[in-house]
């Protein structure tokens, strides 16, 4: 079907939107119209893991030191807590959502498929929004954090201090301009940054046990400060639940698992309708992960505890936000910390990177096909300098302050798993799984609370998260308005009746007649026939074509279009379709009626009752209201030739 003409465009906006479909090719297309993207050549399960490694394994760069001072002396507790609730909770949501989403839409997918219609497009956006926050905060988050170890170091720290806002702003600039250059996710790197970083922190680790089981005043002194702050065990459990919510930064890297599954290798043979392979290795991907960060969590938290000083922890010292780095540089001498000062800061900044592919992954799988994302949205550098610039903004709102920013993370964290939760329990019950859905209700209640009491207490989560919520809407429906008259029929298919019809009038005039149907008896055709001539002083000979169409989701934005034919009351010839907008359904018909018989039709229509601007609303949400001066819009918008544009009459 015809599109608009572009001009060309300029050297900048063709680097700009390099990549972009509609300026490459002037198709204006997305989605089913944009040339499939190449087949990723599969990888093996544990080098995926990697890639979300180093997300999920970067937050020991900071999680100890929040643990810390969310829990103090409990913290070793307080962390067992939250592997109990990774281990028996967020690992097995996600287990199933590998199943249920097996070429990485995640959870986000499963509940678009439980809702219709725009309620359904809101809620998703509003897990955009979220989902927007947890991939935005992990990017200044972990600058933030690199930064620290930056200013830390006591080689740097004379020339560094009080540096660490603009450390922080060239870091996610830097970042910017790789992805601008143009970032290819190199799996490789992602093995050899969580290699060296995990094995780095075995050394700190097992040197940190040393020293605690060696000075044995260490353990005995944690102890008697625990028994005279908290009285007993059971107290010390209570206090650890209830601060448990603050810790929730160490469950992030689940959503990331699941929305790498496409680059993991499956079984020989195995087709993507059924990548059993697939599935079962991203089980182990987030097993083997969920186990790797469990033990590191609970160890680095026990020795963070017991060997660093409580004021260390605090906003202005040494261990803020660089726990175990402080344990690096203080039992294993300046080399070996500035060896994993340097390792710490290339994971953080990789996982920012990793955060900002996730972005521009995971906008584009849901707003071009709702028809809200404006066109420059679909190429990557526009968006990454407007994620670039979020980031800058959050930067500055946080004073790059890592603990500031815990909250923010923590909300979009388990606001995600949350969700993820949910369509797990929906999908147990639909499955008719009377068990999975108990438990999995269970943990969507924990999740539940873990997330509201993380907004009470540090609101600036929702704060970010509605920022970017609104933000989203805004330029959703904004564009879903500008896109308004577009064509969005992606192809039009005729049933061997409506392939008659269309032949048959082929060699004559094409007259069609839009019809509302009612009853659908002789005596509706017969009026509407009469009324079509009157109106349009036009022969009795005349004969016409009737074209009907049901509106089914319209809040859809592009479909294929069925056009079924059928002869009524042994006289009447009418053309059925569904479609989510009648002019849209009724231009592309037109149009292929065109194509197909070389000559120019004529729609007859009657004008709708009614204010005109409330007919455009009606059409704008609902598919329907001033269908000809509309059906005639988009018709100018797709067909640009006046000579070769179908003839639209309204009386």
């Amino acid at each position: 079907m015809a599109t608009t003409e572009h001009p060309p465009p300029s050297r900048l906006r063709a680097w700009m939107l390099e990549g972009l479909s509609d300026v490459a090719r002037h198709s204006g297309q997305t989605g089913p119209h944009a040339e499939p993207e190449p087949a990723h050549k599969g990888q093996r399960w544990w080098r995926v893991m990697c890639l979300t490694g180093v997300d999920y394994f970067s937050t020991l760069g900071y999680q100890p030191g929040i643990a810390a001072l969310a829990a103090g002396l409990l913290s070793p507790i307080a962390t067992i807590v939250l592997v109990v609730v990774t281990l028996a909770g967020a690992l097995p949501v996600y287990r199933r959502v590998a199943e249920e989403s097996p070429h990485g839409e995640g959870s986000i997918a499963m509940l678009e498929r439980l809702l219709s219609f725009w309620q359904g497009k809101l809620f998703v956006l509003t897990l955009l929004g979220f989902a927007a926050t947890d991939f935005l905060i992990t990017i200044t988050l972990s600058a933030a954090d690199a930064s620290t170890h930056l200013v830390e170091n006591p080689h740097l720290n004379s020339a560094l201090h009080g540096k660490q806002m603009l450390i922080t702003l060239v870091l996610v600039a830097l970042l910017g301009a790789v992805f601008l250059k143009g970032f290819l996710e190199a799996i490789g790197v992602a093995v050899a940054l969580v290699g060296i970083y995990l094995a780095l922190n075995v050394v700190v680790v097992v040197v940190g046990l040393w020293h605690v089981l060696t000075a044995g005043h260490v353990v005995t002194d944690w102890t008697s400060a625990l028994t005279a702050e908290h009285g007993n065990v059971f107290v010390m459990i209570g206090v650890a639940l209830v601060v448990f919510p603050k810790l929730a930064l160490g469950l992030s890297g689940f959503e990331t698992g699941v929305a790498v599954m496409p680059h993991v290798q499956g079984d020989p043979g195995e087709t993507e309708d059924r990548p059993t392979g697939r599935i079962r290795d991203t089980k182990r991907l987030l097993t083997t992960a969920a186990l790797i960060m469990s033990c590191f969590l609970i160890a680095t938290s026990f020795i963070t505890t017991l060997l660093i000083p409580e004021n260390e922890f605090k906003p202005g010292g040494a261990a803020n936000g660089r726990a175990l780095a402080y344990l690096a540089h203080e039992y294993l001498g300046n080399t070996f910390g500035t060896v994993y000062d340097v390792s710490t800061i290339a994971i953080l900044w990789f996982a920012g990177a990793s955060a900002m592919a996730g972005l521009l992954n995971l906008m584009p799988r849901y707003l071009p096909r709702y028809g809200m994302a404006p066109h420059w949205a679909r190429a990557v550098r526009p968006m990454v300098i407007v994620f670039t610039l979020v980031a800058f903004l959050v930067t500055w709102i946080f004073d790059a302050d890592v603990d500031a920013q815990g909250g923010a993370y923590a909300t979009g964290v388990l606001v995600l798993i949350s969700s993820a939760a949910i369509a797990v329990t929906i999908a147990a019950r639909k499955a008719g799984q009377r068990k999975w859905t108990i438990a999995f209700a269970l943990i969507s209640a924990v999740f539940l609370y873990t997330t509201v009491v993380n907004v009470i207490e540090r609101p600036d989560g929702v704060k970010i998260g509605a920022f970017f919520i609104v933000g989203i809407m805004l330029v959703s429906l904004l564009s879903r308005l500008f896109r308004a008259f577009e064509l969005r029929v992606t192809s039009v298919t005729l049933d061997p009746m409506a392939e008659r019809f269309i032949r048959d009038m082929g060699s004559r005039k094409l007259r069609f007649i839009a019809n509302e149907p009612g009853h659908r008896d002789k005596a509706e055709y017969r009026d509407k026939v009469e009324q079509i001539h009157a109106d349009n002083d036009m022969p009795e000979q005349e004969d016409f074509v009737f074209v009907e169409v049901t509106v089914t989701d319209p809040s859809e934005f592009e479909a294929g279009l069925t056009v079924r034919g059928e002869v009524l009351h042994g006289r009447y010839r009418v053309l059925t379709l569904e479609s989510a907008s009648i002019p849209n359904a009724l231009a592309a018909l037109l149009l292929h009626a065109r194509d197909v018989t070389g000559r120019i039709p004529h729609i007859y229509f009657e004008w709708t009752e009614g204010s005109p601007f409330a007919n455009f609303l009606r059409f704008y949400l609902f598919g329907q209201g001033e269908v000809a001066p509309v059906t005639r819009e988009v018709l100018r918008e797709a067909e640009p030739d006046r000579a070769r544009r179908p003839h639209v009459h309204t009386g």
